[in-house]
Formats: structure tokens, C-alpha cells, sequence
């Protein structure tokens, strides 16, 4: 049995797609996975699963989400050693001393094409980031919510993306390592 992460977007937001936690877990359940964990609201689980096809696995989860409350929401599945690489190879570590800052923003797939000189255009002065094949690093001091880099990221890489605070990382890691 491997330890699995699945972080999903678009879930439990602004009133949209409401996907209360208990029913993630169970639907979860319903698919074959075991000890799940879930993690606030906007759709964190951890899990245990034999299950080795894990673009298979969040094509079956999103389809029960679908049968069950009529909406898709993007799944990324990710296995627990791709996060702790995630976290290990942080260019930017003095930014963990505050963990709402810093964002690390899972790729589905390695971006062909991206537009590194636009990302670079909408960068604020204090913005810093990096791009690894896998992981989109953002430290944005001032927030996210104020970041044109970060409200633009998703389209100028070309590939779906879903994003987590370096503290929901932590906690993720907390989670599946109990």
C-alpha cells in the first residue's frame, strides 16, 4: 500500500461546488482507497491505495464526483515522495518563515512552451519564482491575491495547475507521515 495525496481545485469555493469533507472521504472510500485524511475545505486527502495508475485513479474519483454532485473538479494526484521532493528542493527557504507567502504550484505535466518572458513582465519587485519541471515556485510577499504573476501563471505555462501554500504542504506532509 503507497501513500497518495490528491489535491483538487475549484472545490468549496466562493459557494461553488460545494463538496463537504465527510462526502469527499466517502467517495473516496467508494473507489477503493483507504485511511483517508482530508485537510481543510478547498480539498486536501491523503490516502493509502495499492492503485499504481494514478491518472486512472483521478479519472474514476472525478467521475464519482460527477455521478454524486453534477460538477468536475480538476484532481492532481501526486505520490507522498513527489511532494516531500517538492519541499526539499524549495529554491527559496528563507521564505518558509512565512508560509502564507510562498506557493508552490503542482504541475499536471512539464510545461513544452512556457512563456517565461510575459511571467517575467508581471512579476512585482519583490515576486520571485522558479519553474522545475513539476513544481512552479512563487514567493509573493505582498499575497497572492494582489499577484498578476500569480493569476496568470496557469495560462502562460500551458498546463493545468493547482496550487497550495507552503503551510497546506507542511500540514499535507504532517498528515500522511502519522
Amino acid at each position: 500500500m503507497k501513500t497518495y495525496i490528491a489535491l483538487f481545485r475549484g472545490i468549496n469555493v466562493g459557494g461553488k461546488n460545494s463538496l463537504p469533507m465527510k462526502e469527499l472521504v466517502a467517495i473516496l472510500e467508494n473507489i477503493g482507497v483507504r485511511e483517508v485524511k482530508t485537510y481543510i475545505q478547498s480539498g486536501n486527502a491523503v490516502f493509502q491505495s495499492d492503485e499504481k495508475n494514478l491518472p486512472q485513479l483521478s479519472k474514476r474519483l472525478t467521475a464519482e464526483i460527477k455521478k454524486r454532485h453534477d460538477f468536475e473538479p480538476h484532481v492532481l494526484i501526486l505520490k507522498l515522495d513527489a511532494i516531500k521532493r517538492a519541499m526539499t528542493e524549495n529554491p527559496f527557504p528563507e521564505a518558509e518563515a512565512d508560509p502564507s507567502s510562498l506557493h508552490l504550484g503542482f504541475l499536471v505535466s512539464t510545461p513544452k512552451n512556457p512563456d517565461l518572458k510575459k511571467l517575467e513582465s508581471l512579476k512585482k519587485k519583490s515576486e520571485r519564482y522558479y519553474l522545475s519541471d513539476h513544481v512552479f515556485y512563487l514567493h509573493a510577499p505582498e499575497g497572492i491575491g494582489r499577484s498578476k504573476l500569480a493569476a496568470s501563471t496557469e495560462k502562460l505555462l500551458g498546463v493545468p495547475m493547482t496550487d497550495r501554500n507552503w503551510r497546506t504542504v507542511c500540514k499535507i506532509i504532517e498528515m500522511a507521515s502519522e
